[in-house]
């Protein structure tokens, strides 16, 4: 995003401590999240698709861990690995699944980005406090209306 112009939460966090900040990152390769499909729209239960093969989602995804810590700070074979540039997945506030790849993906080097890595290969959304029928229900299927 730097090489753009653009300004992410970190990078401003890390200017303003004067590198005295740690960042870290979080990453999945499918489940469910809770977001919404707009800014002030209410949230949904959606399912995340699973991660773009080129993306570092899915390259986490074929080490066969459900879970793991990856520590950036030090040098060594994986922080030589994830400074290299490779596709990263932003799921926020609003996740569009239909539009993942233009609204979701964006080209990154995670070991410049993070100083430690958190990857769950499947998620569960958080539930509200106040659920709704909508968040109950969650998103209609992908074969919807037909339900093939």
């Amino acid at each position: 995003m730097a090489e753009y112009g653009e300004l992410n939460v970190g990078q401003l966090v890390r200017e303003f401590y004067d590198g005295d900040a740690f960042l870290v990152g979080f990453t999945t390769h499918s489940g469910t999240v809770t977001a919404a499909s707009d800014w002030g729209a209410t949230p949904e239960r959606k399912r995340v698709r699973p991660a773009l093969p080129e993306s570092y989602e899915s390259m986490f995804h074929n080490l066969g861990m459900e879970r793991f810590v990856c520590d950036l700070r030090s040098e060594g074979k994986a922080k030589a690995i994830l400074a290299r540039p490779r596709l990263e997945r932003a799921i926020g506030v609003i996740y569009l699944p239909q539009t993942e790849r233009v609204s979701h993906y964006f080209e990154a080097r995670l070991a410049e980005q993070f100083d430690a890595v958190i990857h769950i290969d499947q998620t569960t959304a958080l539930a509200p406090l106040e659920r709704h029928a909508q968040w109950e229900m969650g998103e209609p299927p992908e074969t919807y209306p037909t339900g093939i």
